[in-house]
């Protein structure tokens, strides 16, 4: 029998036990501090040449640990490595490849504090985010593993007198993966072990800023006992390694999360045929957001109060998924405004691994630059209500910041900033907040808070993105629940944690035998 799904429960760290094993699960990550990660081809440890830093964004003088760097010879040998494998790993039953996913699942449970130590310190998330983004990558295991096993059953064909036929799911190949930092372990788990599970071999390239996560993500599947060259993992720049993986002829699909930039520069790539290529690539990826929440006036202002709060400035803003507009009715606007800004000048900020700390750090350097620059538009576009600035020469925190009465043309408005800067925006009437919300090039997620069930009709039918939240953050979708991924220039429609997600990463074959 299929196991049924069940997603991982959040860690409840007022209970003392959970709070002191947090705390002692980052002191011993702290420990660890400056060790360093190799590249993994074959199964093997590689050190290259070449190795960078990557730091704790919560105090950039520490260095978390130092990675080795691939170069394109190294990139090769990974590609070779995985193409070699899939002739095995694709005639391994689906049965065991899930068993493996099944046995990463518990093993992140096991090391369930440590994983979110790690992310703590790495990438700045505080207590509850980086436990959520463990939790996640747990869901994704277990998911992906339940949902191949239900598309290895024997598929439902129209039945004619004479013959036998049947279909089934076979893989594609080898896989580039290119996952982001800002959901270190869930985002980069599960865009790795869907295809996996499938039958297909990966070349893994994470981001820059997280390597010791991924290193982490590594070291469990390997404890799982997936077999060497099945997921070959390289660090480097997309510029160099990204770049010359996308583009090899024997990368039969790539699997992207990130900028908009980035991923039309993939889309393009993928789409040039190369000497020796024998497919159309496959390009899936995820491109981010302008995502709006409507506040209409016959909405619960508190509940809309708290959830633009959690939405826009959970996670420093950086998720794509984050709240950047908040389109409100004229009829309220003056009071909602005056009680989010006094709500957000409550927020604490500080370092990730303090518990009480709401806000941390953004990622780097070139996050707080880009930051700042934004604060300096929106001084020419709005004005400017509360936050703005850097809190300490050298420290990449910055306060929530919010800008009044931004002109939905504006470039407040319309570009994505990945920090903590929330436009308001005034509309007349529900109507208006609703062509305001769809007018920009991205279509990933939004939020309508309002009782009136024919406005949240209106929405379901008219607001145009791929997860819609009534009533609700449009941050924190689920496994199996909210199956996630938008429209436009927020990505090629794949439905991440959905049942036809796994689909994305093999081909339909029909077999007929007459009888």
């Amino acid at each position: 029998m299929i196991p049924e799904f069940r997603n991982e429960a959040p860690t409840d760290f007022s209970d003392e036990q959970n709070k002191n094993l947090m705390l002692k699960a980052i002191k011993d990550a702290k420990n660890e501090f400056g060790r360093e990660y190799e590249l993994v081809i074959e199964g093997w440890k590689v050190k290259s040449s070449d190795k960078f830093a990557s730091i704790n964004p919560s105090n950039p003088k520490q260095v978390v640990g130092y990675a080795y760097k691939a170069d394109q010879g190294l990139a090769e040998q990974a590609m070779k490595s995985a193409l070699t494998t899939f002739e095995e790993w694709k005639n391994v039953s689906p049965e065991i490849r899930a068993r493996y996913l099944y046995k990463a699942a518990a093993l992140m449970r096991k090391y369930k504090a440590d994983l979110t130590a790690a992310i703590i310190l790495e990438n700045g998330k505080n207590w509850t985010e980086a436990d959520g983004d463990v939790a996640e990558a747990i869901d994704f295991l277990d998911f992906y593993a339940t949902r191949a096993l239900h598309l290895a059953e024997r598929q439902p064909l129209t039945r004619i007198t004479g013959e036998n036929n049947e279909l089934y799911y076979i893989p594609l190949g080898v896989g580039v993966i290119i996952s982001p930092w800002n959901f270190p372990l869930a985002i980069l788990t599960g865009m790795t072990v869907g295809p996996l599970v499938m039958g297909n071999t990966i070349v893994l390239k994470p981001a820059s800023n997280t390597p010791v996560v991924a290193a982490k993500f590594m070291e469990i599947m390997d404890e799982a006992g997936v077999p060497g060259g099945v997921i070959n993992l390289v660090y480097g720049s997309g510029s160099d390694i990204g770049h010359y993986l996308v583009s090899h002829p024997r990368t039969r699909f790539v699997n992207f999360t990130g900028s908009k930039e980035v991923g039309l520069f993939i889309v393009e790539e993928g789409s040039k045929m190369q000497k020796g290529q024998e497919w159309i690539k496959r390009i899936n990826a995820e491109m981010g957001g302008k995502n709006a929440i409507i506040v209409d006036c016959e909405a619960n202002l508190d509940a809309a109060l708290s959830c633009v709060i959690a939405s826009a400035f959970g996670y420093q803003g950086q998720k794509c998924s984050a709240c950047s507009r908040v389109i409100i009715d004229e009829s309220i606007y003056d009071y909602f405004k005056e009680q989010l800004v006094e709500k957000t000048e409550s927020i604490k900020i500080g370092p990730a691994e303090d518990q009480h700390n709401y806000m941390g750090p953004l990622i780097d350097q070139a996050a707080v630059d880009k930051f700042l620059n934004y604060v300096e538009v929106g001084q020419k576009e709005g004005k400017i209500l509360c936050g703005g600035h850097l809190l300490d020469k050298g420290s990449y925190y910055v306060e929530p910041t919010i800008f009044d009465n931004i002109d939905p043309e504006a470039r407040l408005a319309q570009e994505e900033i990945f920090g903590p800067l929330l436009s308001l925006i005034k509309a007349k009437d529900f109507d208006q907040a609703l062509e305001i919300a769809n007018n920009t090039d991205y279509g990933l997620t939004g939020s309508v808070y309002s009782n009136n069930w024919n406005k949240l009709e209106k929405a379901r039918r008219d607001f145009y993105v791929g997860n819609l939240y009534f009533n609700r953050k449009s941050t924190s979708a689920l496994v199996g629940v909210h199956p996630f991924g938008g429209y436009n220039m927020s990505g090629t429609g794949a439905k991440a944690g959905g049942n036809d997600y796994l689909l994305l990463f093999c081909q339909a074959k029909s077999v007929s035998e007459e009888l």
